[in-house]
């Protein structure tokens, strides 16, 4: 991944882990908590592709493992938002822009229900069956029906800071300085003055060689 890429992910998981942890937390919405974290990998594997997703969310997921107040396995969350960013990046435009909400928030529902089915089923092979006792029904439905009022204030300006992250500034001046260099080389002309007055020299030897022989020719028809 590039340094941009990085440190862009970085700041928005950072963001969303302290939002998700000190604010929706706290609502004590029934059924199950909003997951900020979750959209902000959606957002950026939908920019970054299915390799730029799943490295974004086994670091995002490893993060929230090892954040308070986690009270699960770690690696638990990074398993499941591996897989998830993964899925999500393979649906990525090939334009690199979206036409229209509609695939977007299909992607949010899935992956809403699709992580909360993981991360229940991975607990129950650890040895975790809290998701049995609140019930799983009531957690999918509550966790689709959250996260898609609060997708479209996430998604699309998390997918809209890695477009333009994605136009490094520091690459375009590299390529622009480097094509100035070449071009001022080319108009310059260097190598072509040289390979003028080479040749421009080799025509002058053949006509003055060519003058000489008719002068000679001349002389001994005289």
């Amino acid at each position: 991944m590039r340094v941009n890429r990085i440190l862009l992910s970085s700041s928005l998981i950072v963001v969303a882990l302290v939002i998700q942890v000190s604010v929706l937390a706290r609502l004590h919405l029934p059924g199950a908590v909003p997951d900020l974290l979750l959209l902000t990998v959606l957002g950026l594997a939908l920019v970054y592709g299915h390799v730029g997703g799943a490295l974004v969310g086994f670091g995002a997921g490893l993060l929230a493992d090892l954040a308070p107040p986690a009270d699960h396995a770690a690696g638990r969350y990074a398993l499941v938002l591996c897989v998830i960013g993964y899925l999500a990046g393979l649906v990525k435009p090939e334009s690199g822009q979206v036409r229209s909400a509609t695939a977007p928030m299909a992607v949010v529902v899935a992956a809403a229900v699709g992580s909360t089915l993981l991360y229940a089923g991975v607990g129950a092979l650890v040895g975790d069956t809290a998701a049995r006792h609140v019930g799983l029904s009531s957690l999918l439905f509550t966790a689709a029906l959250y996260d898609l009022l609060l997708a479209p204030f996430v998604v699309p300006g998390v997918m809209a800071l890695a477009r333009r992250a994605e136009n490094d500034p520091l690459a375009e001046t590299s390529t622009g300085k480097s094509g100035d260099v070449s071009s001022g080389y080319l108009s310059g002309g260097t190598g072509l003055r040289i390979g003028g007055q080479r040749g421009g020299l080799r025509v002058k030897a053949a006509r003055a060689r060519v003058a000489r022989a008719g002068r000679i020719k001349g002389v001994k028809r005289l």
